[in-house]
Formats: structure tokens, sequence, C-alpha cells
């Protein structure tokens, strides 16, 4: 029998624990938190400091009986649950629960499940921390004063299944802002002029910088026509060459937040796809005769921070694959976030050693490629910067000045595994530029004026959001993932193009929350409250005192909007056709998978149909029905014929309208990384990708 009962919260995590523990520990999975504040009520007693009342969860009473069983037989118990406020939190609700004493050295942490992790955090248990649990509680006490008081209004006044938390409705404002900024916008024309030279053989390009030496903005064709004007033939001599040599560091390893952008940004993962899989690579993956093996470390954490045994055995891997050159030969200091609770390491991969290509056989398609992308991210955060050699040339024409300028990199260091990726900038890639030398000449071939607009800013992606929230010192790295989906499900906003648009009924929640909750939606309050949260964690204030200084004022504006709020009544847009059911009008529906149609004549009549999106394309294999865009069960976007059944024609790619000139068969427009590319569906005949 066993002298021992370990509680962890995933039955994954369970088995690769128990293993390492040996035979005289039993380890146990709770599934979770066990104990909640109830769902049918507030659960928070306002008049009592805000006394919360738990239940335990529905569903959890079996788990619970088994875990007060197993503790019977057992000397003591652990509780290991997840290394934040929240495992903290459940670790507490457990010890109740289990009437164990919580100031009792009963709890451990690890940061990753690994064997010499496990048994080092079981040398070293400690008592529950309260300041955690504290932190914890508060938050929850927040989110439900605020959405089981707000939500109910919103119910009332606009219509059901609305909701008003506090991370969310300011995530919604930023989107709804920036729709408002493009809105607002106005395009500002400006020039660019873009010429060729040629020196001997040799080509480059170069770009008008100015006049007599100093830079010049050119805003309309008139100054364009003038700076033409005072270009004398076609030859232009070197003015001044300069020659510098860069370092490029590498990127810090991952934090929650900087995982989900770049997963958003490489792989194309949603942030709840990138943490659903990060969980499973922390909680462990079966391999075989090794048995379930931990492969990342703790994927909910604000820092970069690593141990020193992860950089020794990087270090190592670094020197026996790349040579002594790429290592690192300096620590640098990474900037701390101001906002960071720096409670555990970075995200990184329990063992260097492990690499991508050794372990892609017991990993899936998805699990394979995110674990590639936290390796390649903490490896390159490891080795030496990369140098690029830049020149740049001043070329001149009489008072007239191009400039051109080139690089190249001298030695790759991190760019070797890993190069981060950006949202609003091209990768670096060699630029060449001729030997060249002052006062040599050069001939331009062709000078060309090109005219642009100024462009609004760009909606939010989840990746820019993400980064923007966490800038702002909104929400936790636990939050983001949650926020993201709660406002899509909600219908607040939608995803169009992978780039956040607010909805109709966004824009009306958030009118309202901001005439009457105006708290709620403001940025900078929203932040402090975040930092009273870690105040409480750190020990230097009770809880209730935070919960109670937000109530007060809370209260008044719940009060003004019961007596002042005025009901809003959303009409369903037309659809522009009739129900083949019941003759009345379609319209449009948002449901949690996006808009759909359905009948006006509800609930007396319930046909719905999806929304079918023409391509312009007739179908090419019954050459009756039309090609239309359609969804796969995973939301990936295929085509295929309306008159399916009958018709079974399906494709990936995006019909087009022309037959290819080669064999008269389809031509499909497939989207590769360097642009969109038409090919046809039967020979080789390719056209140049179109950016």
């Amino acid at each position: 029998m066993a002298d021992y009962l370990v509680i962890v919260e995933s039955p994954a995590k369970a088995k690769t624990i128990e293993r390492y523990l040996g035979k005289k520990y039993k380890v146990r999975a709770s599934m979770g938190h066990v104990r909640d504040l109830p769902k049918s009520q507030m659960g928070v007693d306002v008049e009592n400091e805000f006394e919360p009342k738990y239940i335990t969860i529905r569903g959890k009473g079996p788990v619970l009986k088994e875990l007060k069983t197993a503790a019977k037989k057992v000397k003591r118990i652990f509780l290991a649950a997840d290394p934040d406020r929240e495992g903290e939190a459940i670790a507490w609700h457990l010890a109740h629960s289990l009437d164990m004493d919580t100031t009792s050295e009963c709890r451990v942490v690890f940061n990753e499940i690994t064997k010499d992790a496990i048994k080092e955090s079981f040398k070293h248990p400690r008592a529950i921390n309260m300041d955690l649990v504290d932190a914890q509680q508060a938050r929850r006490i927040l989110d439900r004063l605020v959405g089981y008081n707000i939500s109910p209004l919103l119910w009332k006044k606009v219509k059901k299944g609305l909701s008003a938390g506090r991370v969310q409705s300011v995530a919604v404002r930023l989107i709804i802002d920036r729709e408002n900024e493009i809105k607002a916008f106005t395009p500002e024309e400006y020039w660019s002029i873009e010429a060729e030279f040629t020196k001997g053989n040799d080509t480059f390009q170069a770009s008008f910088y100015g006049i007599d030496g100093k830079k010049v903005e050119l805003k309309t064709e008139e100054e364009v026509k003038e700076v033409l004007g005072k270009v004398k033939g076609k030859s232009f001599e070197v003015n001044k060459v300069t020659k510098k040599e860069r370092k490029r560091n590498p990127a810090p390893p991952f934090t929650t937040s900087s995982l989900q952008q770049e997963a958003a940004r490489k792989l194309n993962f949603r942030a709840k796809k990138t943490m659903m899989l990060a969980q499973q690579l922390y909680e462990g993956i079966e391999m075989g005769k090794q048995g379930t093996v931990g492969f990342i470390t703790y994927m909910r954490t604000d820092s970069t921070r690593i141990s020193e045994v992860a950089q020794k055995e990087a270090n190592e891997y670094i020197v026996s694959k790349y040579g002594q050159d790429f290592i690192k030969q300096s620590e640098r200091k990474e900037k701390k976030q101001q906002k960071a609770q720096d409670a555990h390491e970075a995200v990184r991969p329990t063992s260097t050693l492990r690499d991508p290509s050794s372990v892609k056989q017991f990993l899936s398609r998805d699990q394979y490629r995110l674990y590639k992308l936290i390796w390649e991210r903490f490896v390159a955060s490891e080795m030496a910067p990369a140098i690029m050699d830049t020149m740049s040339v001043d070329l001149v024409n009489g008072s007239v000045m191009f400039r051109a300028s080139g690089s190249k990199v001298k030695f790759p260091g991190f760019m070797k595994v890993y190069v981060e990726g950006l949202d609003d900038q091209k990768e670096e890639k060699d630029n060449f530029l001729p030997a060249l030398e002052e006062k040599d000449k050069v001939k331009s071939e062709n000078i060309d004026p090109n005219q642009h607009f100024t462009q609004p800013p760009p909606r939010y992606t989840e990746a820019r959001l993400v980064k923007t929230l966490e800038e702002l010192g909104i929400g936790r790295p636990s939050t983001y993932a949650p926020t993201l989906d709660t406002i899509q499900r909600r219908g607040y906003v939608t995803l169009d193009n992978k780039r956040f648009i607010p909805t109709e009924l966004g824009e009306i929640v958030l009118e309202l929350v901001r005439e009457f909750f105006p708290d709620i939606i403001d940025v900078e309050f929203t932040a402090n409250m975040e930092r009273s949260l870690d105040d409480i964690e750190d020990g230097n204030v009770k809880w209730e005192r935070i919960i109670d200084r937000f109530y007060q004022d809370f209260e008044k504006h719940l009060e003004k909007a019961e007596n002042e709020m005025e009901k809003i009544e959303i009409r369903d847009e037309p659809a522009g056709e009739d129900c083949e059911e019941c003759g009345h009008a379609m319209v449009f529906k948002m449901g949690r998978y996006g808009k759909f149609m359905a009948c006006s004549n509800f609930p007396d009549c319930r046909n719905t149909k999806p929304i079918v999106k023409e391509i312009g394309v007739k179908c090419p294999k019954c050459e009756k029905g039309n090609i239309i865009e359609r969804k796969s069960k995973k939301k990936r976007i295929f085509y295929g014929c309306d008159q399916y059944p009958e018709c079974d024609f399906l494709s990936w790619d995006k019909p087009i309208e022309r037959k290819c000139p080669k064999c008269s068969e389809l031509l499909v427009e497939k989207k590769l990384k360097k642009g969109n590319q038409i090919q046809c569906t039967n020979c080789d005949y390719k056209e140049e990708p179109q950016k």
C-alpha cells in the first residue's frame, strides 16, 4: 500500500509523476477545480466583507469521493496543482475538501514534468501560499460582481446571452476604437522615386533621398516633376560610401504572450489552439518504452528567465552541433517587463537534447510544429548574435541625391536556427550592392516615380491584440486565450481574414457599458486593478480592501443603470430572400460559429441555412452548378459545387474563371508564402506569384 497521495490536476500528469516517484506514491487527478462559486446565484455576500460561498462543482462529487477514500489510506497528502495563482487556489480548495491543515507542508510545485524536477520539488514541500490564493480569489470575486450584475441588465435591455467582463470589455473597446480610427482615417498622398543603376555588369536599386544632402519628403506629383527636372543626363557620381558591421541579437525565449503571437504569425494558430497544444506538451506525450514525457516547461508565464541547468545543456548542444563560435560570449540582460510577475521560467523545452526531428514520430502534426517553434526559439536565444555587413551609398546628380542600402550576413549566429517573425517588417535577407568607391560613376537605367497613399492603422489580429493587452497591463498570461474566445462567442466581434471586426451588437454593448460603467472599459483603471491583484499576491494589501474600494463606486453606477438604461431593440438584418418552407423573410443571425440565415418566423418555423458565398465560377465537372466557398469542420476554407451531393466537385484551391491557355483545363489560385499563384490542375502551366 502507498504511503503518500499526490493530487495533480490532469490524468496525463498523474501517470508520468507516479512513474517518477515510485511505489510509495499514489498519484490521482482532481480534473481541475473541485469547488467554485455557484452558477445559479451571485455566491458573494456583499454585506459580509464579500465572503464567497463555495460549493462542489456539479459532476465533481465522484472525483472528490475517490480522493477522500484514497486520502484515508495514506500517511501524508501532497497537493501538486499547477504553479500559478489558479493552481494555488485549486490546492487550497482541495485542502478544505479533504480536511487538511493548509499551514502544513503539503504543497509541491514544479515548472517542468521531468524526473529531476519532480524529485527535487518533493524535497521542498511548503504550506499553501494564501497570498496567491487571495489574489486568485479576488479576481474571481471581481469578475463575479461585474458579470452577475451587468449581464442581467444587458439581458433585460438588449438580448439574452450577453456578458460584460472586465478584461473582455477592454478588448472589445480596443477593437472598436481601432475600427473608428480606420473609418475616420483620411489618406494622404505621397510619392517615392525608385531608380535602377548599373556599374559595369552589376545592377542595383536606389531611392530618391533629397536635395543638396537634405532629406526631402515628396507630397505631390508637381514636386516629383521638379526633382526629375533637376536630373541632368544619366550619369551619377558616388558621393559617399558608408560601411558598417552590425550585430543582431536573438529574441528571448517565449513567454505565454510571445508564444501566442509567434504561433499566430508562423503557424497560423489561434491563441486557444496554441494553449491547448502547449498544455499537452507540458503534461506529457507517450514515447514508447520511455513512457510519458513532459516536453516543455509550464506554459503560463511572463518571464524570460532560464535556469542555469537548461542554459548549460543548451550550450553543450550548440557547441557540438554548430561549434564554439555560435555560443553567446556574454550574458545578455533581457529587459524584464515592468508588470511581469516573473514567477517561473520562460517556456522552453525540458531538454535541448530532445530535438524536434528525434521526437517527431511521437507527436501529432500540430504538436510537432509548436514544439519545434518552442525548441528553436530557446536554442537560438542561447546563441551568438548574427553579424551583418551593411553598406550605404549616396549617389548624386547635381543637387539630386539617391541612396542605396545593402546588407549581407557575415556570420549567421542564431539565425542558423531561428529568426523571429515580425508583424510589420520583412525578414532580413541579403541585399547585394556591388563594390563602389567615392567618385565612381554609375548610370541610371530607369527612374520610376510612384504615387502612394498613407494607410489607416491595421485591424487587430489575435497576435496584435494579445501584444497590446500585455503592453497595457490588461489581463495576465492565463487570461488572453479565454478572453479572445469569449468576445467571439458572444458575437461582439468576428474574425475576417484573421482580423477582428466589431459587430453591431458589440458596438451597442460597448456604448452601454461606456455610458453607465466607464471604469469597466477604462484601460488605465483595468491595468491598475491588475496591479492591485499583484499587490495582493505580494502580501502588500488585503483582498477585501481592494474589492470594497471597487464595489463602492460600482454599486452607484449599477443603481443608475438600473433606473436609466433604456431598452434597445436589435433588428435582424434582412437576407434578401424568402424562406422556402413557410414564405416568411429570411434574416441574418449570429451564432457560435459565425453568421447564418434563419427564418424570421421563428419559433413557428425553425428553418436555417448557411450563407452561401459564390465566387463567380461555373462548376467544371457538372457544368450546371456554381462553385461556392465552404468551410470544413476544422474551419478550413474549400470550394465545392452548389449541386452537391449530385455533383461532388471539391478543391482546396480557389478555382478561377479563366481556362488554362495551354490545355483548356481548370485554373486555380494557390496560396504560397511568396504570394498567390495561378496554376493549372491538369498540366504544368504556372503564372508568376502575385503578392
